[in-house]
């Protein structure tokens, strides 16, 4: 299949633009790594790591990861994150929580250029790449007997299951886009061959589910691994991993998801992991029943699933669309990913509008400001942050609560992909030699393009997700012509473009899509993209209303008491100190329907926001004021927000409680700088 269809609006120059002669004879882009033959020809190609240069908050936003969890969970984590790790050949943690932790901290200390990030990876790789064996096996050695059912406080799977190496195959795949060490490719031939030999008698789930839900992570690397040696023996793999797959486009196809409810077997991470297999199994089988399964099911996903930060409720299995339930952490960064791989490989920019609601929404609010904290599970409306019994389908080890181990340890060890990941698919390198801005944060992209491969960089500069403008400035060393696609996200209504000042084009269009931009173009050239963001509402369970603008979702403001708490003595799992977070303002609001009727939303821009971080209360760059009334029968409710109360017109609304009550103003924030929150509000008379 070609590229799918997008809208190409070509700027006319005095200059005639031909396509090069090499790009048409062969597939893809001619400098990165794109599907060769007989894959799937897909619209982009992704830059090495480094490429992609990161300003604004997203810079800080790494740089506190380096001075937080992610730089240091070695020496924060270390009776499993330390040297008695069987990825560096001791006798302790030898399945999947080395591997996540790599899986950010690898990108993150080459996207920082930060040579001690880079010794701490090397051990690990280094370890690694040294430890594979004739015949192809690598990884931590098998136990001889019987293997400890214990080590030091983490459950030990059997070494030889499949599901830890599928991360670790996508740190290498990281290492090798930093790097190029050949040895990369090496292992994996190797490593790929022993799969082929062994999978027939010891299939993806001989030693654990894991390993058969999440196997699209297994292909993804595979189909990589032949665009770079075209070794056939890669694509019979591919099909027998598919085959060995759980059945992910048979579950999203058919309303399955939809008729099912709450479907309590599907583990929620399992499902974020899954959500991407038939899309990269699609590479290899052309079959737009594959594509088109994923978009059925995550239709589904939402409207019996899902919560307004554009993620779904489920802790840990799926568990309806009810604000108060719980999404993990590991479902967050794993959807990111999974969203990324897809955009990339559909083209296809619903996707991409999704990674970008889950980003800006999901992602901040999870960890704390200095990423030193974080939440096992979060809530969309989320008033009372406890180690106390919830309606959650598990509920224990202080699931909700700011902490480094609080809840289970994977989240600690895999939540470092998201930020860095994001880095990475802000640009793609085009199958026509260009460059895409897939989404979008204040950035520098440094990349060949052009018949000739011409260098250049774009900067790009943005107070986006918050206002409207992103500008694009050119740096080449000599007029060079290729196309600059931009993504117009579905809510934008009336983008407009600029170039050098001058009105190029008004996009009224119904659907998102991504522009080209096709001329020669010198040295500081500024295309200026305009995304006008209008307040909205959404509708969710029980009627509730939530309120967005642009990519962002807006939520109460509601004072915060953090409270420190010792680790409990009767539970062995909650070894370091957590923090309970208090309301200190009301939090039971219902919105106005006249306000909702008459959009009475304004927004409000704080003038004191320095562009820094702005993930908190104090720094929230923009906030949106409106109209409410409280609703005293909303109470607590087993620790959380009570059942939403009926909302919707003044025959069904709260006409006893509120109908004769003042409407008070109150100020909504974007839901990622909040801790405690309302997101989906009842509607008042």
């Amino acid at each position: 299949m070609t590229r799918p269809a997008r809208f190409v609006l070509v700027l006319l120059t005095v200059f005639c633009i031909t396509l090069p002669l090499q790009a048409q004879d062969q597939q893809g882009n001619d400098y990165y790594n794109s599907n060769q033959e007989p894959l799937v020809e897909q619209p982009y190609a992704q830059l090495p790591i480094g490429a992609i240069q990161p300003k604004g908050w997203l810079l800080e936003q790494l740089k506190r990861q380096r001075s937080g969890l992610t730089g240091n969970l070695d020496e924060v984590y270390p009776r499993v994150i330390g040297k008695t790790n069987g990825w560096l050949g001791g006798d302790g943690d030898g399945w999947e929580r080395g591997p996540y932790w790599l899986d950010g901290l690898v990108p993150l200390a080459y996207i920082l250029d930060d040579q001690k990030l880079k010794d701490k990876a090397k051990d690990w790789i280094e370890w690694t790449l040294n430890s594979q064996q004739e015949d192809g096996y690598f990884g931590p050695k098998p136990f001889d007997g019987e293997p400890p059912q214990d080590i030091q406080g983490v459950q030990e799977g059997p070494r030889r299951d499949w599901w830890p190496k599928m991360v670790m195959l996508k740190v290498l795949k990281q290492y090798y886009m930093a790097t190029k060490d050949e040895r990369v490719l090496d292992l994996m031939t190797n490593y790929f061959r022993y799969q082929l030999e062994h999978l027939p008698d010891q299939p993806l789930g001989n030693w654990s589910y894991w390993g058969n839900r999440r196997g699209g992570d297994n292909l993804l690397m595979v189909y990589w691994l032949y665009n770079h040696t075209g070794d056939e023996f890669l694509l019979e793999l591919g099909d027998l991993i598919y085959e060995q797959t759980f059945d992910w486009a048979g579950i999203f196809s058919n309303d399955k998801l939809a008729s099912t409810n709450p479907v309590p077997t599907i583990h929620t991470v399992n499902l974020a992991m899954g959500l991407k297999t038939p899309i990269v199994y699609f590479q290899k089988s052309k079959d737009q029943q594959h594509v088109h399964s994923v978009k059925e099911g995550w239709r589904d996903i939402r409207n019996v699933h899902g919560v307004v930060h554009g993620l779904y409720a489920g802790d840990e299995n799926l568990h309806g669309n009810s604000p108060t339930q719980g999404t993990e952490l590991c479902t967050v960064v794993e959807s990111m990913y999974s969203l990324e791989q897809m955009a990339r490989i559909s083209g296809d920019t619903d996707f991409a509008d999704h990674l970008e609601r889950i980003a800006f929404n999901s992602l901040p609010t999870q960890h704390d400001d200095e990423y030193k904290l974080r939440q096992y599970f979060q809530q969309a409306n989320q008033v009372r942050i406890t180690h106390e019994e919830r309606n959650f389908f598990n509920d224990a080890n202080a699931q909700l609560t700011f902490g480094v181990l609080t809840g289970y340890p994977c989240c600690t060890t895999n939540m470092h992909q998201g930020w860095p990941k994001f880095v990475q698919n802000l640009w793609y390198a085009t199958d026509d030699n260009g460059l895409a801005a897939m989404v979008y944060s204040s950035s520098e992209v440094t990349a060949k393009v052009g018949e000739n491969g011409t260098e250049v960089t774009v900067v790009e500069e943005t107070e986006y997700p918050f206002k409207e403008s992103i500008d694009f400035t050119i740096q080449s060393p000599n007029e060079v012509s290729f196309p600059l696609e931009l993504r117009i996200p579905e809510w934008a209504k009336k983008a407009m473009v600029q170039i050098n000042g001058e009105n190029w084009k008004t996009l009224d269009v119904e659907d998102g899509h991504m522009i080209t931009v096709d001329r020669k173009w010198s040295d500081g050239d500024k295309v200026t993209l305009t995304l006008p963001m209008q307040v909205h509402t959404s509708r969710w369970a029980e009627r509730s209303v939530g309120v967005e603008r642009g990519p962002l979702v807006y939520a109460l403001k509601i004072g915060e008491r953090w409270e420190k708490k010792q680790p409990p003595k009767d539970n062995w799992r909650i070894r370091n100190a957590y923090y309970e977070v208090y309301p200190t303002d009301p939090w039971n609001y219902g919105i106005t329907e006249k306000s909702i009727k008459d959009m009475n939303f304004e927004v409000h821009f704080n003038e004191n926001y320095d562009g820094t971080y702005p993930w908190n209360l104090e720094n929230a760059p923009v906030k949106i004021t409106t109209k409410a009334k409280r609703i005293p029968e909303w109470e607590l409710y087993q620790n959380s927000a009570g059942p939403l109360p009926a909302s919707g017109t003044y025959r069904y609304g709260h006409k006893a409680s509120t109908s004769e009550a003042e409407a008070e103003e109150i100020t909504l924030i974007p839901y990622g700088s909040t801790t405690l929150r309302i997101s989906q509000f009842p509607v008042v008379p």
